[in-house]
């Protein structure tokens, strides 16, 4: 299991991370029944999109899905490619993360069964979607492996939990682009009304994702007394 920053380097990187905050992009416009659902889990650093992988599989947009055969479910996370999988995260990698934009890593873990909100292991938030922002979801999470030419993204080495690879990932990681921005990021490419710019930690993405649904359940369910 690895480690976490000092509280004091961590801090520091927020504030930096805060200053850099830009103009919210405009929402994505995504009417229509939200009949799909995806999980989002936060251990308090890392964050992550928990989504079935029967439903991955059938959009025939991510092959290395049929690397986890008999999981019911499977966990993306984005990130440095070398602090990302380090046992230890060393203060000397975490300002390489943070300051050098360096090459990415998608994260991928197998589960059995989602997580259980009330389980108290890390906090868990339901997303629902409509079919079309779903197949939007898997289709920018696929979009992000790193993979060669008409091939398939082949597995850098073991991941962090008992049954999970790390993955050659697109795109460059730096203090302005972590871990929980990309969360936000492909949570946006599914419909969510969530501006990335300026998340810091996971505690601000699922603050702020929180704020999301709040707002979608309260538009749900004007348009339920109004119907």
């Amino acid at each position: 299991m690895r480690t976490h920053l000092p509280g004091g380097l961590s801090l520091l990187l927020g504030l930096l991370l805060l200053a850099a905050c830009t103009t919210a992009p405009a929402a994505r416009d995504d009417t229509g029944p939200r009949v799909r659902e995806v999980l989002v889990v936060s251990d308090g650093w890392h964050s992550g999109i928990v989504i079935p992988r029967g439903a991955i599989l059938a959009t025939g947009l991510m092959p290395e899905a049929e690397d986890f055969p008999g999981s019911a479910h499977l966990t993306f996370g984005w990130g440095d490619r070398a602090y990302y999988p380090a046992p230890v995260a060393t203060v000397g990698l975490a300002l390489d993360a943070a300051f050098l934009p360096t090459p990415a890593v998608m994260h991928v873990a197998a589960r059995a069964h989602p997580p259980d909100p009330g389980s108290g292991s890390g906090e868990v938030l339901r997303v629902p979607l409509t079919e079309r922002g779903f197949h939007a979801l898997i289709a920018a999470i696929a979009g992000d492996f790193e993979r060669p030419a008409g091939g398939r993204a082949a597995a850098l080495g073991p991941g962090l939990a008992a049954v999970s690879g790390f993955y050659p990932a697109r795109g460059r990681f730096h203090m302005f682009s972590t871990c929980n921005t990309w969360t936000a990021r492909m949570l946006r490419e599914g419909g969510v009304d969530i501006a990335p710019a300026g998340i810091v930690s996971a505690r601000d993405l699922t603050t702020r994702l929180q704020a999301a649904l709040d707002a979608q359940a309260r538009v749900s369910a004007s348009q339920i007394s109004n119907g």
